[in-house]
C-alpha cells in the first residue's frame, strides 16, 4: 500500500503498526528527542500521516518539531487560551464549523482585529499554535491538512514593527517543516474569489459564503479552545 492508502486506515489498524513501532525506536535512539513526555501511538501517528507513512521522513519532522519547540519557549511553553483571551474575543481568529470539500480544516485569521499595542506577535502566533495542535489529534485533519485565510485587511505598520526577523525565521520553520500538518495558505484580495476555492456553504457571508457569520465562529473556535485549556497545558509539558 503507499502512503496516502495506508493514511485512511484507522489508526488501530495493524497494517499500521510496523510503521508506528519502527518510528517508536529510531524516536528512542534519538538522543536529540530524549526529554519527550510520550511516544505513543497517536502521537507517532500524526507525523506519520503528515509525510506519507515515510519513517525517515516521519522522524525528520518529528525532530524539527521538538527542536522548533525547544528553541522557541515563548511561544511554545504557554499554551494557555485563557492567557489570551482578551484576542480570541476580538473576533481575530476561528476554525470553521464545516470542512471544506476535500476534507480540509479552514482557519481564518482576520489582521485588523489584532491590536498590537495591546498584544504582541508572540502572543498571536501563539494562537495559532494552540489550534494546531488542537486540530492535529484531529485523525480527519491528518489526512487532509488544512487551509489558512489570512484577511490583511487593517494591517498597519504597528503589526509590521512586531514581526521581527527572529520571529518571521520561526514562523517560517514550522510552516515549512516543523509541524505534523498539511497547510495551504490564500492571502491577498480574496473576497470576491473564496467562494470559487470554498464551498460557499462552509465561508462567512463576510468572506462571500452562507455558513454562519465571522463573529459566531469565533465565538464557538474560542470555547472549543478554552474547554481544551488542560490538554493545551498537557501538550505544552511534553517536549
Amino acid at each position: 500500500m503507499n502512503g496516502l492508502e495506508l493514511s485512511e486506515l484507522p489508526d488501530d489498524s495493524e497494517q499500521l503498526g510496523s510503521y508506528v513501532n519502527s518510528l517508536r525506536q529510531r524516536a528512542l535512539k534519538a538522543t536529540e528527542l530524549s526529554a519527550v513526555g510520550t511516544f505513543s501511538d497517536g502521537f507517532l501517528i500524526k507525523f506519520l500521516r503528515a509525510r506519507d507513512f515515510d519513517v525517515d521522513l516521519s522522524l525528520k519532522l518529528l525532530l524539527n518539531y521538538q527542536r522548533w519547540r525547544r528553541e522557541s519557549p515563548e511561544i511554545s511553553s504557554c499554551l494557555s487560551p485563557s492567557s489570551v483571551l482578551g484576542l480570541l474575543n476580538a473576533s481575530y481568529h476561528t476554525v470553521l464549523p464545516q470542512r471544506d470539500h476535500t476534507g480540509s480544516r479552514v482557519l481564518i485569521y482576520r489582521i485588523g482585529q489584532w491590536s498590537p499595542k495591546d498584544w504582541s506577535a508572540f502572543q498571536v502566533f501563539r494562537v495559532s499554535l494552540m489550534t494546531s495542535e488542537i486540530i492535529v489529534m484531529e485523525t480527519e485533519t491528518q489526512r487532509s491538512g488544512l487551509k489558512a485565510i489570512f484577511d490583511l485587511q487593517g494591517w498597519s505598520l504597528g503589526h509590521a514593527l512586531q514581526i521581527t526577523p527572529t520571529l518571521a525565521r520561526k514562523i517560517s520553520s514550522v510552516l515549512s517543516d516543523s509541524f505534523p500538518l498539511k497547510i495551504h495558505m490564500h492571502g491577498s484580495d480574496f473576497h470576491n474569489t473564496l467562494s470559487n476555492i470554498f464551498p460557499p456553504a462552509i465561508l462567512p457571508p463576510e468572506y462571500g459564503g452562507e455558513g454562519p457569520g465571522i463573529d459566531e465562529a469565533c465565538y464557538g473556535w474560542t470555547n472549543q479552545l478554552l474547554q481544551s485549556e488542560k490538554l493545551l497545558g498537557i501538550t505544552s509539558s511534553l517536549s
